[in-house]
């Protein structure tokens, strides 16, 4: 294999027989080496490849700043995640990633542990993302020594869902919009108010919508799991937001014939209330 870039010292892109980019990784592999030169096989630690075009340059403006390890550590974590998760993950997840996993260890050697709003929703939604995350965080203690809890496990398994998008065609992400905004609207409309978009509250609840809209769209439901009497209580303590719930429910039904289960009107309803409840009595 010929050297068709260097990234640093330590990692090349090349072509396989199939004239597709891969990263070649391996201590001192482009050391004192140019553009075209023969890659010294017995160095070669890791390989994968890419197929997005342009991977590569954002990967190269990465490494510029940080060390190759943490994009060892991300394709560790990402050929984990290909067995484990049933759709093909976005490439750019090595550019996240190696980003996201950097900055986090860099905050812990600081004494800065960043609480991750969504844990609860994540777990709760995507435990297969979160269990994948989880193994990450397993990973990222082998190579480093550094033993990162479950805000930041919540944090990598939200690339893993942020990801699937970009798998979709054109069509679905126009899609997911809509729905969202079309919800945000019922919300708006309902409350009679504007939501402030720079509240956490806000990017929680659009976070949410995002999820919903995903599974909306795959037809992947909720299973029941929720407890009758509070969701009874949901219902008396928030009724505003669980009126505002019903007519998205509506909405859904009479536009998509999709009906939500009571897992889902209890999320809703609560997100409703928080977004809008604290704007509206401040």
């Amino acid at each position: 294999m010929k050297i068709k870039k260097v990234l640093n010292n330590n990692v090349v892109v090349s072509l396989n027989s199939r004239n597709q980019e891969i990263v070649v990784m391996g201590r001192g592999l482009a050391f004192q080496k140019k553009v075209g030169e023969i890659i010294d096989a017995s160095k070669i630690e890791k390989t994968f490849v890419l197929e997005t075009h342009g991977i590569s340059e954002k990967l190269a403006n990465l490494l510029r700043d940080i060390s190759e390890k943490y994009l060892n550590i991300s394709a560790r974590i990402l050929e984990y995640a290909k067995s484990q998760l049933p759709y093909k993950l976005d490439e750019y997840l090595y550019v996240a990633l190696t980003d996201h996993i950097s900055f986090a260890i860099s905050r812990y050697k600081q004494g800065i542990h960043l609480k991750n709003p969504l844990l609860w929703e994540i777990r709760k939604f995507y435990k297969d993302e979160f269990q994948v995350a989880v193994k990450a965080l397993e990973i990222i203690k082998e190579e480093t020594g550094i033993e990162l809890g479950e805000d930041e496990a919540a944090s990598i398994a939200l690339h893993l869902v942020n990801s699937q998008l970009s798998g979709e065609n054109v069509a679905t992400a126009i899609q997911v919009t809509e729905i969202v905004n079309k919800i945000l609207n019922i919300v708006k409309y309902h409350f009679k108010m504007e939501l402030d978009e720079n509240s956490i509250n806000y990017e929680r609840f659009l976070t949410h919508l995002r999820f919903f809209a995903i599974r909306f769209i795959r037809e992947e439901k909720l299973e029941e799991s929720v407890d009758e009497f509070f969701f009874e209580q949901i219902k008396i303590k928030y009724p505003e937001a669980y009126a505002c719930t019903q007519k998205i429910k509506t909405y859904l039904e009479k536009q998509f014939h999709f009906e939500l289960t009571k897992d889902e009107e209890l999320y809703l309803t609560v997100h409703i209330y928080r977004v809008t409840n604290r704007q509206k009595y401040k």
